[in-house]
């Protein structure tokens, strides 16, 4: 009896580790299986922001991670943001390649745009640096190379004598006659910056009777009734010298080759003829149609409309 008891524990034993057996063998998970599920899920949690595995970077950069049956897996807020820092990444070089772009684009239109207007714009202040309040360096730079440019093109005026009457007054409707004003400047000569420019500043019309002059200048010369003196390369009218005077113009004349003032006046307009500029008569003087040809001649050239025969305009005439 005690024998049969002790072989029925035994077989029950054998059944219950049996059955153990057989259940955690059921129970127990494939060791590869839980290792693909393992790397499927340390691919994205790797792939933060400074970390990103080879996996993550080969992985397409979708919101989903497939889970092991199929469905949707639950992306993490770590995962979120390491996918959202690679496309913050493409972004940034998308948005870097725009400005980029866009930068390049306005910053090479900008450059071209100021190079050429500075072009242009040297063009167009050469042109109207004649006028007055026309300045800055970069007029004064483009202007004297405009100016040289010129003169340098220029073809040489043979200096001639003319037939003038210069002895006997002109008609008031060719060439008005010009009163006086004491103490009266060149309007517009103060913007005029450069040497050969000083006479013009520096002019104040003088009345002075006839002993004073010649006490004070030696060379005077009489043209259509009105004295002129000497002074420094320049002709100046001598108010006072005699009250009836006439001047069709009141400043100073550049002297030119030695000559008088209506000779010096009428190679101009022989010149500016050549160039058609000047229309109308070589007659001597500086009257208004003269000065108005002066004054396109020298807008053309970028040089000082000084509307006078001054040295920068006989020089690029060829009047040297």
């Amino acid at each position: 009896m005690r024998i049969f008891l002790v072989l029925i524990c035994s077989l029950a034993l054998a059944c219950v580790a049996g059955g153990a057996q057989e259940e955690k063998k059921e129970n127990k998970p494939a060791p590869k299986k839980r290792r693909a599920q393992t790397v499927q899920h340390a691919g994205p949690r790797g792939g933060g922001p400074g970390g990103g595995g080879p996996q993550f970077q080969k992985a397409k950069p979708s919101g989903n991670v497939a889970a092991p049956h199929g469905r949707p897996a639950h992306v993490s807020t770590a995962e979120r943001q390491s996918v959202g820092a690679g496309a913050g990444k493409m972004k940034g070089k998308k948005g870097a390649q725009q400005v980029t772009t866009t930068s390049g684009q306005v910053g090479t239109v900008g450059a071209g745009v100021q190079k050429t207007k500075g072009k242009k714009g040297a063009q167009q202040s050469t042109t109207i640096s004649g006028q007055p309040g026309a300045g800055g360096a970069g007029v004064q730079k483009t202007k004297g190379a405009a100016a040289t440019t010129t003169q340098a093109n220029a073809k040489p005026f043979k200096p001639q004598h003319f037939n003038l009457p210069s002895k006997s007054k002109p008609a008031t409707s060719v060439a008005p006659a010009v009163t006086f004003q004491q103490n009266r400047r060149i309007k517009g000569s103060d913007r005029w910056t450069g040497s050969s420019y000083q006479a013009f500043r520096n002019y104040r019309s003088e009345w002075h009777d006839r002993d004073w002059w010649k006490h004070n200048h030696s060379r005077i010369v009489f043209v259509f009734g009105g004295p002129y003196y000497w002074n420094s390369g320049y002709w100046y009218p001598a108010w006072g010298y005699d009250s009836n005077a006439y001047y069709a113009y009141d400043g100073p004349i550049y002297g030119y080759n030695d000559l008088p003032p209506d000779q010096v006046i009428a190679n101009v307009q022989s010149a500016l003829q050549q160039q058609g500029y000047y229309h109308g008569e070589v007659d001597g003087l500086l009257g208004p149609q003269t000065r108005a040809a002066i004054a396109d001649y020298q807008r053309d050239r970028g040089l000082y409309i000084t509307s006078a025969v001054d040295q920068p305009t006989l020089e690029s005439l060829g009047m040297t």
